[in-house]
């Protein structure tokens, strides 16, 4: 199965969650011991961006024993994600020591995720597991101290809270939403690209919603300061969990209301106006330019591919 297969249209990585949260269970501490205990449970292994991976012939594993899990040097305090056919799944951290005593070995490996799910050698079901496995030690991680009074907290509630013991205040995870959107005129769309994309790469243009802002107003807002092109119509389409570290990536498509670009080079490199023609190639990766659309794996695609296919 290539890429392209692995993420059909509508469906892109990290959407397809297989897990039972179990969110009864997060308070149960002794329950989540035992469960920690048994053969039968498993973990995904995090550093940074990247995951840790058994290899098996040609093929690689994600999901791991806590026994193998801890025998690579994981943090033995774990993220109850929740359940898959009644079998506990955690989350667990890697620090650099231990990452960089993989290095070389055959049987284990740290890998970026984001290159494996692109490749296709994760399978896409267990993407949002291991997106949620990597949002949670990354909020842990960046989150130790107690934000009210610098005090050092306490992982509670299976990973799902953080209690300061001074001051008594409550932390829990969060999630940054993210409004990303194809913007079309007529049989024109709107792309973009960044200075860090790939050669000839363009997608749709994204930014985060800020505070006490609507998803229709960060829409307008985020199409106007890059590209100087005004909007309306603003519709959702679907959202993407996003681990990098943790955002919710909500899908719009707009109609632009005018046409003339101009560029903020402090956000994108260069903006453009694509035919629907000219995009459908880029989806498929035959541009005569070679100009590329985004791939598969982000919803960017799917926007895209949703209004290439979308005569109407």
């Amino acid at each position: 199965m290539s890429a392209f297969d692995a993420f059909p249209l509508g469906q892109p990585a990290f959407v397809t969650n297989i897990l039972d949260r179990a969110a009864h269970l997060r308070r149960d501490d002794e329950k989540l011991f035992a469960m920690e205990q048994k053969s039968s449970s498993r973990a995904y292994v995090v550093y940074r961006d990247s995951l840790v991976v058994k290899r098996e012939s040609d093929k690689v594993r994600a999901l791991l024993s806590i026994d193998e899990a801890l025998k690579c040097g994981a943090n033995p305090g774990t993220i109850f994600l929740g359940l898959r056919d009644g079998a506990a799944i955690f989350g667990m951290g890697l620090a650099q020591a231990a990452a960089e005593k993989l290095l070389g070995r055959e049987d284990y490996t740290v890998t970026e995720l984001r290159g494996m799910a692109m490749q296709g050698a994760i399978p896409p079901d267990e993407l949002s597991a291991i997106a949620m496995a990597k949002s949670m030690v990354s909020w842990h991680q960046r989150h130790g101290y107690c934000a009210n009074c610098g005090t050092r907290t306490a992982m509670k509630e299976g990973g799902w809270k953080r209690d300061c013991p001074a001051c008594k205040a409550e932390h829990f995870p969060r999630t940054d939403p993210v409004v990303i959107m194809l913007v079309a005129s007529g049989e024109k769309c709107l792309l973009g690209r960044q200075k860090q994309f790939p050669p000839g790469m363009y997608s749709c243009l994204a930014g985060f919603v800020e505070a006490a802002e609507t998803i229709e107003d960060a829409v307008r807002r985020e199409i106007f300061e890059e590209s100087g092109i005004r909007c309306t119509d603003v519709q959702y389409y679907m959202t993407q969990p996003w681990p990098y570290p943790s955002s919710l990536m909500i899908g719009c498509s707009a109609r632009a209301v005018s046409e003339d670009i101009v560029v903020d080079r402090m956000e994108l490199e260069d903006a453009r106006w694509f035919s629907r023609e000219e995009a459908a190639l880029m989806l498929k990766r035959t541009h005569p330019d070679g100009l590329a659309g985004p791939h598969p794996f982000a919803i960017a695609h799917h926007l895209l591919g949703r209004w290439v296919h979308d005569k109407s």
